[in-house]
């Protein structure tokens, strides 16, 4: 099998999302980043799954539907918290949410 164009594919990903955490300040777009940070580890479970043989496969991919609800429940919260700074300051630059402190 081909694990390592799939291992390479998921580094790249998982870099791409850090820099996006780390670079931008928009919510919406760090949550974006984020998400491609667990598509990154998706692919390596399936991937290292597959390599070790039939059970771990089906394990990896297991592991990788837990980490798919995971994401779904983190969109569905994180959405609800930059629509809430959205109507509080008329943007979703991060860097104006510590002005949010009581």
């Amino acid at each position: 099998m081909f694990v390592n164009q799939f291992l390479l594919l998921g580094a790249v990903l998982f870099c791409i999302g850090v820099y996006g955490v780390l670079a931008r300040r928009n919510g919406v777009l760090v949550l974006m980043s984020i998400e491609l940070i667990l598509n990154a580890v998706n692919i390596n479970l399936v991937a290292l799954g597959s390599l070790q043989g039939p059970e771990a496969a089906v394990a990896g991919q297991v592991f990788a539907l837990f980490v798919i609800t995971i994401a779904a429940a983190e969109v569905g919260v994180g959405l609800a918290i930059v629509l809430l700074i959205y109507r509080n300051r008329h943007s979703v630059d991060l860097d104006e949410v510590d002005l949010m402190k009581g």
